[in-house]
């Protein structure tokens, strides 16, 4: 059975920094897409970041370029989002999320994690 389960959220101040962790297990991940988004109180859930499983390629959402790093410790097939100069707006519940294709979308994700909260403080 296959189990994604996010860590590191917290209330951090206004530009600060917090370091989500996603450990994964219960499959063979390696042509999976790991993804990373964040759901706000009476919002959509919205896309933040991704990566190919097996390393390479990066992509991120317009709202966290520049300030999100995600990464991945293959040997404890656990990944990471690396998050700086935090916003009040970037407040939410955030999962990650593995799925078979390159994509912004939730619907095209098959694993979710519970998810961990983030709340950043003006």
């Amino acid at each position: 059975q296959v189990h994604l389960v996010e860590s590191g959220g917290g209330l951090v101040q206004a530009g600060g920094s917090l370091r989500l962790s996603c450990a994964a297990s219960g499959r063979t991940f390696g042509s999976y897409v790991l993804g990373w988004f964040r759901q706000a109180p009476g919002k959509e859930r919205e896309f933040v970041a991704r990566a190919w499983w097996g390393g390479g390629r990066t992509y991120y959402g317009d709202s966290v370029k520049g300030r999100f790093t995600i990464s991945s410790d293959n040997v404890k097939n656990t990944w990471h989002l690396q998050m700086n100069s935090l916003k009040p707006e970037d407040t939410g519940v955030y999962y990650c999320a593995a799925g078979p294709h390159w994509s912004d979308y939730p619907d095209d994700y098959d694993y979710w994690g519970q998810g961990t909260q983030v709340t950043v403080s003006s």
